[in-house]
């Protein structure tokens, strides 16, 4: 998972997951997100919009799979798929940025 700054940690657990989501807060043009990729290449980024986050949903082994989104999603729902995708479950967060 990285965080703000660009600083990895490697197989974070839910507290981390909290604990780097919450820096949100000091999001800015420069830093605006945070994401965390799988080594299946499959990769969630979580950006700040108001009370709520957005989503960015890509594979980045894949440079022809078009990204997606997911807009409005609350932080306690960006932390159950962030850990569905750290457990490489990637078939619930595929299905809600379907087309």
């Amino acid at each position: 998972m990285t965080d703000l700054s660009g600083a990895s940690v490697e197989e974070p657990d839910e507290a981390t997951m909290r604990t780097i989501l919450d820096g949100l807060a000091g999001a800015d043009d420069e830093h605006p997100d945070v994401s965390l990729t799988h080594e299946n290449g499959w990769s969630l980024s979580a950006f700040p919009s108001g009370e709520l986050l957005w989503l960015l949903w890509e594979n980045l082994d894949e440079p022809d799979a078009q990204p997606r989104q997911i807009p409005a999603v609350a932080k306690d729902e960006v932390l159950r798929l962030f850990g569905l995708l750290a457990k490489g479950e990637t078939a619930e967060i595929d299905r809600l940025t379907a087309p």
